[in-house]
């Protein structure tokens, strides 16, 4: 049964959302967690979790292999994305305080709204640049923030924070076109295997770690995993196939606000007024980005806004 074109819209943005607030998450998870794990191992523990739980769910819903046309960008994304740019956060966030990590990483969306322009022929209206802009000055006001309240830099750190941001850039763009081609669960199962065979030369230490780490530190590596890695790619993934790179790129904005409610609440730091200003500035930043596809949708209900044609696995399963 096919879907009618406005049909995805709501569901890719509750996908979105669902993406957006267990990112948020990871980041007081990997708190936990890289305080037993190197890097590495950090990032090949999260990965094998997330292949362990997705291929699960690929077993049992029985989607097959991804179609050839789609394994250029699953091979991409995988090794920039799940790979390298886990590697590179993890490594980075224990170099730099996370005021600065949190500011530099954000660069990640305006790489990708260029990216996307260039490679993709995304477009750029002018609400999503306005958007974007204001977004990103909430995150330089978070990360400044943050990083007065003590803590130091180092330029090793934010090299690698800059590489992360680069690579998770590279990735989205890569990932958007076999999203043309495979399914949401197809790319990212497969995605985060590449991700995983890729941090392999990390196997030894993650055993060497394993046996030494406290327990809260080892569920908070497979928690990263199952949730932000297994569920949020997906639900990621999902939403990119509905609409461009650009605009779920400037809707990851939210993350640093959500990030600061969380160690409000699970940490008990309490964020300060300039903190709280800055996450009020992401999230207004990315309701402006967002509010062209509604108001366009308002405007003329025939036309299709940002909604990419329904993989043909995906339409399988929505009959189903």
């Amino acid at each position: 049964m096919n879907a009618s074109p406005s049909r995805p819209e709501p569901r890719a943005a509750a996908a979105a959302c669902v993406t957006v607030v267990l990112w948020a998450s990871a980041f007081v998870s990997i708190r936990s967690a890289g305080s037993a794990y190197s890097p590495g191992a950090l990032a090949l523990g999260r990965l094998l979790a997330g292949v362990l739980a997705l291929g699960v769910i690929w077993l049992v819903r029985r989607e097959g292999w991804p179609p050839r046309g789609a394994w250029r960008g699953i091979a991409i994304s995988g090794v920039l994305w799940f790979g390298f740019y886990m590697v590179a956060l993890n490594w980075g966030e224990q170099q730099v305080d996370a005021g600065t990590a949190a500011l530099v990483v954000n660069v990640g969306p305006l790489l990708i709204a260029l990216l996307g322009a260039r490679l993709l022929g995304d477009p750029m209206p002018p609400r999503l640049l306005a958007g974007m802009a204001v977004s990103f000055a909430g995150a330089v006001t978070v990360g400044l923030s943050m990083s007065a309240g003590g803590g130091g830099s180092s330029v090793l750190g934010v090299v690698l924070c800059l590489l992360a941001a680069g690579a998770y850039a590279g990735g989205v763009v890569a990932q958007k076109p076999a999203l043309a081609r495979g399914s949401a669960l197809q790319v990212t199962t497969f995605g985060c295997l590449v991700g995983a065979v890729a941090c392999l030369p990390f196997a030894g230490q993650l055993v060497h770690e394993a046996t030494r780490a406290p327990l809260s530190a080892t569920l908070n590596m497979v928690y990263l995993g199952v949730f932000p890695t297994a569920l949020a790619f997906t639900t990621w993934a999902y939403a990119l196939a509905r609409t461009t790179a650009s605009r779920m790129g400037a809707t990851t904005y939210a993350v640093p606000a959500l990030v600061v409610l969380m160690s409000w609440l699970a940490l008990g730091e309490v964020p300060g007024l300039l903190t709280l200003a800055g996450g009020a500035l992401c999230l207004a930043g990315v309701a402006v980005s967002r509010s062209r596809a509604r108001a366009s949708q308002a405007a003329a209900p025939e036309a299709v806004v940002d909604v990419a044609p329904e993989p043909r696995a995906e339409k399988a399963a929505d009959s189903a």
